[in-house]
């Protein structure tokens, strides 16, 4: 998610961003004091979501907020102001939101949560945890040629990135490691299979090792972990086709 804050106040402009990060920690977020470099900005970038003042010397949060929206009608533009006469104004430009002042981490969650026009990610992979484990490339679910495959992607998420041994792969899947060949086929068909659409860097590989990169994928257990809770609901089911699972899942009860 691209996010800029604008606020002519050093201090303000501080605690919103700060307020934001901590919503949204892998969000970009970029911070103004002024409005004409807001303008500017935005030339030769995009946004899904603008915070602004309204009360500002020179070009206010409103006058901004006219001109964002000629430029991209879909932009989510929240209000941040201390002072509520400006609603009106905010209801007719169709804002996503109005935050009054102080700003806090859970006020600007609650306007994330709701936006007007939800940002659309741009991961390719959809990954769930919670309930059963499943796995979608472009909104449609994952065929491959072993159901085992798919057990051994589960548990390469599992572990949020590590780089599993060969050995410690089959103690899980198998529990044992006489499966060397079996493991080098569920290998094969899982990187041919994501390779087939396109995707070619979702996987890190050494000898005899294999991970995956958590910052290729969108994962409600990644999300959940990081904090970013938006969205993403647990409610005590965790992989539930693989045992193996349950001690991650009594830990995400903890």
């Amino acid at each position: 998610m691209r996010i800029i804050v604008l606020d002519d106040e050093e201090l303000a402009l501080e605690s919103m961003m700060d307020a934001v990060r901590k919503c949204v920690p892998d969000a970009d977020i970029k911070g103004f004091g002024y409005a004409e470099d807001v303008l500017e900005y935005l030339e030769d970038n995009t946004c899904d979501c603008a915070f602004l003042d309204v009360e500002m010397s020179g070009m206010n949060g409103v006058d901004l907020a006219r001109l964002l929206k000629e430029k991209d009608s879909h932009i989510n533009i929240i209000f941040s102001t201390g002072y509520t006469e400006y609603r009106g104004e905010a209801f007719d430009m169709h804002a996503s939101g109005y935050i009054l002042k102080p700003i806090t981490p859970e006020k600007v969650r609650k306007e994330l949560e709701n936006l007007r026009y939800p940002v659309k990610d741009d991961k390719r992979i959809t990954i769930r945890c919670f309930g059963n484990f499943e796995v979608f490339i472009d909104s449609v679910p994952v065929q491959f040629k072993y159901n085992r495959t798919k057990e051994l992607l589960a548990y390469l998420v599992d572990r949020k990135g590590v780089l599993c041994s060969n050995g410690e792969i089959m103690a899980v899947l198998f529990e044992d490691d006489d499966h060397d060949n079996y493991l080098r086929s569920l290998r094969k068909d899982l990187l041919d299979t994501f390779s087939s659409s396109g995707i070619n860097d979702v996987f890190v590989q050494q000898r005899g090792k294999l991970g995956i990169v958590p910052s290729m994928v969108k994962c409600d257990y990644f999300d959940w972990c990081d904090g970013k809770r938006i969205g993403n609901q647990y409610r005590g089911e965790y992989m539930m086709q693989y045992s193996w699972a349950e001690d991650t899942n009594a830990l995400l009860d903890e």
